[in-house]
Order: C-alpha cells, then sequence, then structure tokens
C-alpha cells in the first residue's frame, strides 16, 4: 500500500507563522501523529505533500523515511495528489491521509483498506451540523459523488452524512482520473474529491466505511479546534490509564506529552504534565502541579507538589520538593530526600542524603548518608569551564556553606555553618573559617525621616 500525506495548507485560520501540520499536538507536530499512524500500517512507501512553510515542515521532522514532494503552486487536494504520483507504485492500493487530521485509528485505516478492495473506500461521517464539509450524495443507496458545501445545492447541503477526506484508491486509475479533474468550482481548485463521481461513472465500486468516534475525522483549522482536540487525546490518555490501574484525582487535569508508563497504585494529583519518556513505578504518589520530562521514579517515592524533574533518574523510597528542581544528569539512589526550593544538576547522591532546603548542587558526587544544610551552594561555574564537587559518606554540612569547586570533602568530615570551602577537607575534619564576633553597646539604629 501507498500512503500520501495531504500537508501543503497554509492554514490561515491558525493565524501563525507556524506551517499548522507543526502545531503541537500532545507535544508533538500534529503531521508527526499522522506519520506515526502511517507508519502502523506498514505501507510499502509514505509520500508527504508538502507546501506552505516550504523546507521548515521537512527539517521538523528530520529522518522520517518518506518521500517528500512539494505542491507549488497549490491549487488544490486533487492537484497534491497529482504531485505525488511519481512517488507511488501503481500495482498497490493508496490511502489518503492529512497532516491536520491527526486522532485517526490505524485500526479504522485497515478496515478502510479491506473494504476498498479492488475498488474505492471513503471515510464518512454523520454529523448533526455538516456546515462546512463536503456531502456524501448517494443514488438508489449507493455512494454517487461528493459535492463541496460551496457547490452544493440547498438540499445537498440538508445531507449529514460528509466526506472526511480519507479515502483509499486504485493507484493504477489515479492518474486518469487526476487528469479528468477540473476547476470549475467556487474555489476554482482541483478537488480530490470529484474522482468519486469520476469511479462511479467509470464502473469502480465506491464503498463508504465510518469509524467508531467522530473525533478520529475532525481536523485543525483553528486554535480552538486545536485546543478541542487536544483535550480529546487526553481524555482517552486518562481513560487509559485507569484502566490500566492509575489513581487521577481529575482526569480532566492531566497532559500526557510523551509516553507514561506506570506500575501498580500509582497516584496522579491534578495539573501533572508528562512529557518525552516517563516511568513510574509501583506506588508513586505525584502530587499537584508537577512536571516530568524523561524521567525514571522508583517504588514507593513521592513528589510533591510544584517540582520540576527533567532528564533525572529518581530511586526508592524518596521524597522530592515541595518545589524541587531535578535537572538533567541527576540520578538519587534510594531513600533521598530533596526539599523545598533545592535545585540539582548533573549530580548524584547516595543513600539516605538530604538536602532538604534552599540549596544548589550542581556537578557534584554525594555519597550515602550526607546531610546538606540550608542555603548550601556549590560553586561549580568559574566563568569559563565547571567543575566538580565531591562529598563523600557520612558528611555533615552546615547551613550557608559554599563549596568551591574542584574541592573534595572527605567522608564523615564536618563543615560549619557559614563556612566557604576552597581546599579540599581531610575525613573526619572540622572545617571552618574562623571569625571574631563583636557586639558593642550603645549603638543607635537608623531611623527613617517622618
Amino acid at each position: 500500500m501507498n500512503v500520501v500525506i495531504l500537508a501543503a495548507g497554509q492554514g490561515k485560520r491558525m493565524r501563525s507563522d507556524l506551517p499548522k501540520v507543526l502545531h503541537p499536538l500532545a507535544g508533538r507536530p500534529l503531521l508527526a501523529h499522522v506519520l506515526a499512524t502511517a507508519r502502523a500500517l506498514a505501507p510499502g512507501r509514505i509520500c508527504v505533500v508538502y507546501g506552505h512553510g516550504g523546507e521548515r515542515v521537512r527539517a521538523a521532522l528530520p529522518g522520517e523515511a518518506v518521500a517528500w514532494v512539494r505542491q507549488e503552486p497549490q491549487l488544490g487536494t486533487g492537484h497534491a495528489l497529482a504531485q505525488a504520483l511519481p512517488q507511488l507504485g501503481a500495482g498497490a492500493q493508496t490511502l489518503v491521509l492529512y497532516g491536520d487530521v491527526p486522532l485517526t485509528r490505524a485500526a479504522t485505516l485497515a478496515q478502510l483498506r479491506a473494504a476498498a478492495g479492488e475498488g474505492v473506500a471513503v471515510l464518512t461521517v454523520e454529523l448533526p451540523d455538516p456546515a462546512g464539509y463536503g456531502r456524501i450524495v448517494r443514488a438508489g443507496g449507493a455512494v454517487a459523488r461528493i459535492v463541496e458545501e460551496r457547490d452544493a445545492t440547498a438540499a445537498e447541503r440538508a445531507i449529514r452524512e460528509v466526506n472526511t477526506g480519507i479515502m483509499v484508491l486504485p493507484t493504477a486509475r489515479l492518474a486518469g482520473w487526476l487528469a479528468r479533474l477540473r476547476d470549475d468550482n467556487a474555489q476554482r481548485e482541483y478537488y480530490l474529491t470529484d474522482v468519486i463521481g469520476l469511479a462511479v461513472a467509470d464502473g469502480v465500486g465506491v464503498t463508504a466505511v465510518q469509524p467508531g468516534s467522530v473525533a478520529e475525522t475532525l481536523g485543525v483549522n483553528s486554535k480552538a479546534q486545536l485546543a478541542e482536540l487536544e483535550r480529546v487525546y487526553q481524555r482517552a490518555v486518562a481513560a487509559d490509564l485507569m484502566q490500566a490501574g492509575v489513581s487521577l484525582a481529575d482526569p480532566a487535569r492531566i497532559d500526557v506529552r510523551g509516553r507514561l508508563e506506570c506500575g501498580r497504585d500509582v497516584a496522579i494529583d491534578v495539573n501533572c504534565v508528562f512529557e518525552g519518556e516517563v516511568v513510574l513505578g509501583d506506588r508513586v504518589a505525584v502530587a499537584a502541579n508537577c512536571v516530568l520530562r524523561n524521567a525514571r521514579v522508583a517504588a514507593d517515592t513521592r513528589l510533591e507538589p510544584f517540582c520540576h524533574v527533567e532528564d533525572a533518574d529518581i530511586g526508592a523510597g524518596c521524597r522530592v520538593g515541595p518545589y524541587a528542581r531535578l535537572r538533567p544528569g541527576t540520578k538519587l539512589a534510594e531513600e533521598v530526600h530533596v526539599g523545598n526550593f533545592v535545585e540539582v544538576k548533573a549530580s548524584t547522591f547516595g543513600a539516605r542524603s538530604k538536602a532538604n532546603h534552599l540549596a544548589y548542587v550542581g556537578d557534584s558526587a554525594v555519597g550515602r548518608d550526607v546531610n546538606v544544610g540550608a542555603g548550601t551552594i556549590t560553586c561549580n561555574y568559574d566563568g569559563a569551564a565547571k567543575h566538580r564537587t565531591v562529598i563523600e559518606d557520612e558528611v555533615f554540612i552546615g547551613s550557608d556553606t559554599q563549596l568551591v569547586a574542584p574541592v573534595t570533602v572527605g567522608r564523615g568530615a564536618t563543615i560549619a555553618a557559614g563556612t566557604t570551602v576552597w581546599k579540599d577537607v581531610p575525613p573526619g575534619a572540622l572545617a571552618l573559617n574562623e571569625k571574631t564576633q563583636v557586639a558593642r553597646g550603645g549603638y543607635q539604629r537608623p531611623r527613617k525621616k517622618k
């Protein structure tokens, strides 16, 4: 089978410089969703017809094993398919998809393909309000032709069965049919839909197939429609998660923009966003307003509200947050605590270590059973390069400490509060900056003038 994806439209109603098919749905371009569905059908070849946005469309989807065909000028859907003809195998069926219709299921398309046989199959749907769609005109119960709304009579506009644009056609006949298309219509374009009437005139059977859900046929022509499809997509994801045993505080308030894998008894509170590849182990709890991107969270860990986790690996039984940020390269062993307003970047924490509040740990190796006091920062950047800090097992770091990298704090050492550490600290030692505290009596604090 050939698959042709028509993706050349400008999308004026999007009111955006971004080509319509590149607008994101669930974190991926609309066109990427359609390509994924096409690949699921294992076709012999996939051809994408692009136009508006030019090379931006191709550049946004690098590595796609497809034939790219540019439609210039853009003279309608029939003209677009004609541009793809040289790329298609004549002995196969051709499935026509659209780059702005992202939710069609592969199972529905497989059914459409089977229904076509040696003829034509069209995906249609009945709508209570068919305004804006081409109507399916039948004769004696059989599909006779498709008429676009602008060209329809009053009686034809009353028809509720509409064309989705998705169809399967015999490729060997396409060249002849496309050559016979005319642009004598309201939009002065070559309509692919006119092929249906030509097929009927040539005695080729046309079968109509309807999907399981109208949502499978919905396209995007405006930001409002894009938002509606986003919610349709996310409701389906939420339903699948709950079916698998995940507890969602509110299925309407979760966004999965990639792949979310959950173990048993996972609980997710409201307004959480999961991007890329996220894995949550058994009994993980994610509190409200967390964002996880490309993260692995092991069993029995809890993320408190407003945590941001990116490219990080969190061990079992950890407590993170609230308001914690784990940046790329963070790895926490089991039972680590990273508390409120703590930022960790490109660092490892050994088992049972704690940084409970107001700290920055970057480019560091933190051992097990370490306490990182409030206000502690690793000074890892000298203005030109990053440097490593090593904090060995069982170190106690007092509040308001600065560790100026590169530096190593030996096992069991203690750093007094308010210390700046710029030299290595031996194991078991106490490090501090000696100071003299002075108290002067009779001091008058300045007062504001009234």
